[in-house]
């Protein structure tokens, strides 16, 4: 398989898992396989992960999580700034992935795979050929 096809196929699994998790804050999914349902329930889940932040951060973070996800997931979509993109993608679940170790234990990062979203997103990071991307129409030839 081409480096340039699995760098599409890594863009749209980073963007669509970024998706699904802001669509379940929002209670787009159905309530039998949503994780929270509600961002009420996704900010109390939040605080339960930054024991350490003060109360009043909770809301900040946790909307500042969510629009993070929704603007990386857009740009990824888009091949937009794909390595930075990717990077802050990587830095970002893993920020996630060691505040549920801190939290909760390995196991919860383990089960959701954080730890393999960030990886693939570093690795992506290092596709360097831009390929269904709006980096292909701004890059200096």
């Amino acid at each position: 398989m081409k480096a340039h096809w699995i760098k599409v196929f890594l863009r749209l699994a980073l963007s669509v898992a970024f998706l699904s998790a802001v669509a379940d804050r929002f209670g787009f999914w159905p309530a039998e396989i949503s994780t929270w349902g509600n961002m009420e329930a996704f900010l109390a889940y939040t605080g339960s992960m930054v024991p350490w932040a003060p109360e009043s951060l909770v809301p900040f973070m946790g909307w500042g999580a969510t629009i993070l996800e929704v603007i990386f997931a857009i740009f990824l979509i888009l091949g937009f700034k794909t390595k930075l993109t990717a990077q802050l993608s990587g830095v970002l679940l893993l920020v996630f992935g060691l505040s549920m170790v801190f939290s909760f234990g390995l196991k919860a990062p383990l089960d959701y795979s954080v730890f393999s979203a960030a990886a693939a997103a570093f690795g992506l990071s290092l596709i360097k050929e831009p390929f269904l991307e709006i980096d292909q129409l701004t890059e200096k030839k």
